[in-house]
């Protein structure tokens, strides 16, 4: 940070305001604390029958490469409002029946990912701005090896085994890079 935000000071310092413990950008003029928090990072498993829905994107990080439709929560929506818009934006697709399925802290990058399985509304799907292609995949057809993130794999790797014990629960890990 270089300029204050709230009264545009340059003089800005890292140090550990009272009543803190930890270092924080705080304005030598008009005493405000910058607090510097993880992302949310929230989507959805659409699923229709045995399928579920890709994204192939448009952007990077990892262009060309498929994922499923999630991204940055706003300000004022709900965890499955930003998940709902994330699906709308990404892949052009009506999810509902949302359901907490994983949650992933990535501390190295200060994001938490928090994906919901949902079903499709219909088969009304098309590529979003941030996408190449969307597509429904079964098990079989997942492109393994063209996945963009961790997360997704690791998300779909527990969703296809818990679908195969018929029973889903909730993930709750920590990724830390290798």
């Amino acid at each position: 940070m270089n300029y204050c935000s709230h009264c545009g000071s340059a003089r800005l310092v890292l140090k550990v305001p009272a009543g803190d413990c930890l270092p924080r950008y705080v304005c030598e003029d008009c005493h405000t604390i910058y607090y510097q928090n993880p992302k949310i990072v929230t989507g959805c498993i659409p699923e229709w029958e045995d399928k579920i829905l890709l994204c192939k994107r448009a952007i990077e990080p990892r262009y060309g490469l498929w994922t499923l439709p999630a991204g940055f929560m706003e300000n004022k929506e709900t965890l499955e409002q930003a998940a709902k818009r994330e699906t709308w934006e990404e892949a052009k697709a009506n999810v509902n029946q949302l359901s907490l399925y994983t949650v992933f802290s990535l501390p190295h990058i200060s994001q938490v990912y928090i994906m919901f399985r949902a079903s499709l509304g219909d088969l009304t799907f098309a590529p979003g701005y941030e996408s190449l292609e969307v597509q429904l995949f079964t098990q079989d057809e997942i492109p393994w090896e063209n996945l963009a993130f961790p997360v997704i794999h690791r998300t779909l790797t527990y969703y296809f085994q818990d679908r195969a014990k018929g029973e889903f629960s909730l993930h709750l890990e920590q990724i830390v890079p290798a």
